[in-house]
């Protein structure tokens, strides 16, 4: 059995920031929310975390492992590090405050 503060704390841990873009803010209006998650988690750990961590109902997750960006710094080339999208549809009534009013 997993403790609730252990679970908080890998939930915060899988779930990094949300994607606040021109076309994830489109797709708000849809109830569909865009997070960056860690890379090796799956769908019913990122869907545990959401409702979790927010306190909503998720219907659907999809996910993408989006690929490696090159980045160039002087004359030396390397790459930014991997990650990995989910876009989370939630339930009619449900909301996540991603702007807060201050």
């Amino acid at each position: 059995m997993i403790n609730s503060s252990d679970f908080s704390r890998s939930s915060a841990q899988i779930i990094k920031y949300p994607i606040i873009t021109d076309k994830a803010t489109r797709i708000l209006e849809n109830n569909q929310y865009s997070f960056i998650v860690d890379r090796y988690s799956d769908k019913i750990t990122i869907k545990a975390a959401i409702e979790y961590l927010f306190n909503v109902k998720v219907i659907k997750v999809n996910t993408c492992r989006l690929p490696r960006k090159k980045k160039r710094v002087g004359k030396y080339i390397g790459f930014k590090p991997q990650y990995k999208k989910a876009i989370v549809t939630l339930s009619e009534g449900d909301i996540i405050n991603l702007f807060t009013d201050n």
